[in-house]
C-alpha cells in the first residue's frame, strides 16, 4: 500500500516513519518524526527491528526502493506503507 505526502501529514504520529537513506543524508535533513534505518540494515534484519503490531511509513529518496521493500515486508505480515515520491516529494510539498 502507498500513502501520499499529503496523507502522511495526518499520520505523523500514528506509527513509525522510517527513512531508508544513508545516515549522512538523514542527518542532513529528513521527514519530521522519522527514524533512520538504512535500507541494507532493515532489509537483512527486519525480523528483529520491526513489530507486526506497529504501522510503519517507509521512504527512501524517490520512493522506488521503499516500494520494493514494503512489498517484501507485507509478505511477512508487516503493516507498511510506502511514502510515494519519497524524500524528494516531501521537499516539493514542504519547501
Amino acid at each position: 500500500m502507498n500513502i501520499t505526502i499529503d496523507e502522511l501529514q495526518k499520520h505523523l504520529t500514528d506509527g513509525v516513519i522510517i527513512d531508508l537513506r544513508s545516515i549522512e543524508k538523514y542527518n542532513n535533513h529528513h521527514i519530521p518524526f522519522s527514524i533512520n534505518i538504512p535500507y541494507s540494515k532493515l532489509a537483512s534484519n527486519f525480523g528483529t527491528l520491526l513489530d507486526k503490531n506497529v504501522i510503519y511509513y517507509i521512504y527512501c529518496e524517490k520512493g522506488i526502493t521503499s516500494s520494493k521493500l514494503c512489498a517484501h515486508l507485507r509478505k511477512y505480515g508487516y503493516q507498511v506503507y510506502n511514502i510515494l515520491g519519497g524524500y524528494e516529494e516531501w521537499i516539493i510539498k514542504n519547501d
